[in-house]
């Protein structure tokens, strides 16, 4: 359960006080002109209380709060604070495997391409999904801002949308391209004039690029 803030808790006490003092809880009228607020901001509160875990408010009623945790369990300290995934790799991170140069043939996958890793955080990845990062080599992307020695940070997925830059495993080739699926055949389209369109039929796609990395 997640603590609450000093806001919160001063909302929250009141409520527990109404209840210990008149057995009922207070109506967000009487809120308001205790906290002086609009009975708008009085609602936010209790959506906040609730959203957290400490009360439940019971449709149709004018009283409408009934605690789910007591003051005691609260101000006591049995509450702990939980935090939620999203903090959690805010805070540690989430490491992602560098895969270096492919061999033709070579999975891009396997373990003799695994050249390391780095700690990224959200919002740039998330836990859900899965992440790997290539080495960037040539000029072939450079019209869309990618450069040699970029390091390119990609969703693994097995799809992409017309228009999504993907990596895409075209002849036991590993390339990174502009994707756009044509009625009877895929198109990878290179952001630089000195490079032909690849025309293909059977390619597979490995992920789509999320951001750039790049170190001068």
């Amino acid at each position: 359960m997640k603590k609450l803030t000093e806001r919160q808790e001063e909302f929250f006490a009141f409520i527990c006080s109404c209840i210990e003092d008149h057995s009922c809880p207070p109506t967000v009228r009487e809120t308001a002109e205790y906290f002086g607020v609009s009975p708008r901001a009085v609602q936010d509160q209790f959506t906040a209380l609730e959203n957290k875990g400490y009360v439940r408010r019971i449709e149709n009623r004018s009283r409408s709060l009934k605690l789910l945790v007591s003051k005691e369990e609260y101000f006591m300290g049995s509450v702990e604070d939980e935090e939620s995934e999203e903090e959690k790799a805010r805070k540690e991170g989430i490491s992602v495997p560098i895969l270096g140069t492919v061999a033709a043939g070579r999975p891009l996958f396997c373990e003799e391409n695994y050249s390391g890793s780095l700690t990224l955080y959200p919002p740039i990845i998330n836990k859900t999904d899965a992440f790997f990062a290539l080495n960037v080599r040539g000029d072939s992307m450079i019209n869309a801002g990618i450069l040699d020695g970029d390091l390119a940070i990609v969703k693994q997925q097995s799809t992409g949308r017309n228009g999504q830059i993907v990596v895409a495993l075209l002849d036991d080739t590993v390339t990174l391209k502009r994707f756009y699926k044509e009625p009877a055949r895929v198109l990878l389209k290179p952001e630089n004039p000195k490079y032909n369109p690849i025309y293909c039929q059977d390619v597979k796609i490995l992920g789509t690029l999320v951001t750039i990395i790049r170190t001068y």
